[in-house]
């Protein structure tokens, strides 16, 4: 493996790890009045984070929806609305991963959450 991919991988790990425990502690914050300069940074980071993950990892969505689909509903429509629900998510989060990155800095909706749920793609409905 070359040294670039993994200097990238272990920060982009670094980054996910630690969201997920600033997430965790800005669910118990509902507005910026309510915060410290410090968490509401904490969460301008998170979301800009999280924007930048789910534009990149948007593309996931098409394999998730397929194999989702067909472990729910069956061989046959995995292979006939999967990708159909694949495609769609996968412009959602893409789109809802860009409009984080762009407006991290606001704290709509709520205190910096997430504009899609579940927050990433890997994480279970």
């Amino acid at each position: 493996m070359k040294p670039g991919r993994l200097i990238t991988g272990a920060a982009l790990a670094c980054l996910l790890v630690c969201g997920q425990h600033q997430q965790a502690h800005a669910e118990s914050i509902t507005s910026v009045e309510d915060a410290s300069a410090q968490e509401v940074v904490d969460g301008m980071a998170n979301k800009f984070a999280r924007g930048v993950a789910n534009t990149a990892t948007g593309w996931l969505e098409f394999p998730k929806q397929i194999y989702v689909t067909w472990q729910e509903e069956g061989p046959a429509k995995g292979l006939i609305v999967g990708p159909l629900k694949g495609v769609g998510m996968t412009v959602a989060r893409t789109l809802a991963g860009a409009g984080e990155a762009v407006t991290f800095f606001i704290s709509w909706p709520g205190f910096f959450d997430s504009y899609m749920d579940p927050a990433y793609v890997w994480e279970k409905e």
